[in-house]
């Protein structure tokens, strides 16, 4: 189980967050969404948005409290879909983020930044990266078997991931998107909503990090 802040499962928040609200405008919005919703379970756990680490990256989401501190990162990629949150009636109109495998490759650097952060910062407990998406593609194996520029990034139902993690085919790779993750991470997606029409099957992956200590 992945625990944040050393005091409640990521689970458990996602539970209380589906009764609060189906489907989120942009990824800043699930990310303040999440925010107070973790706060409202556990008020004794301090959440702060956009946090400046060294070297002037932002952290998404830091939460502490008197059991630990937990990094989270945050994306949300979304297939087109219009429609009315059950649970707010709320209308939305979500746009089309065509390129799926950038939004593989973009959750993976999350990953190795959280993996940096645990390392040097001795005072997280954890880290997390936590996707949520109705893009039935990231997490449904590949049908085909033909090289793609994205293979080592595949981030679907099962896939275990590790080791050097590479951007391209044989003999042309793009290094400045290559990544070492030093540790293993089998992944299991979990359903959160579905909703009336076409794309509107919204799932989640969350993967906890750990410094190699």
């Amino acid at each position: 189980m992945t625990s944040i802040a050393g005091d409640t499962e990521v689970a458990t928040v996602m539970a209380e967050l589906i009764t609060r609200r189906s489907v989120f405008h942009s990824e800043a919005d699930l990310q303040h969404a999440f925010a107070r919703t973790l706060h409202s379970l556990r008020p004794s756990v301090e959440v702060r948005l956009e946090v400046r680490q060294s070297g002037g990256e932002h952290l998404d989401l830091l939460c502490f409290g008197p059991h630990g501190r937990t990094a989270i990162e945050f994306k949300y990629f979304t297939a087109r879909w219009d429609g009315t949150d059950p649970t707010s009636s709320e209308q939305f109109q979500l746009r089309a983020h065509a390129a799926d495998d950038v939004a593989r490759r973009n959750f993976i650097f999350d990953v190795a930044r959280l993996e940096g952060f645990c390392a040097t910062d001795p005072t997280l407990t954890n880290g997390l990266a936590i996707m949520l998406t109705n893009h039935e593609a990231l997490w449904t194996p590949p049908s085909r078997s033909r090289p793609t520029r994205d293979q080592d990034y595949r981030i679907h139902e099962g896939r275990n991931l590790t080791g050097t993690l590479r951007w391209g085919v044989e003999g042309n790779y793009y290094t400045a998107n290559e990544r070492h993750l030093t540790g293993t991470y089998q992944l299991a997606w979990n359903d959160y909503t579905n909703l009336e029409g076409r794309n509107g099957q919204f799932r989640w992956l969350g993967i906890d990090i750990r410094a190699a200590r």
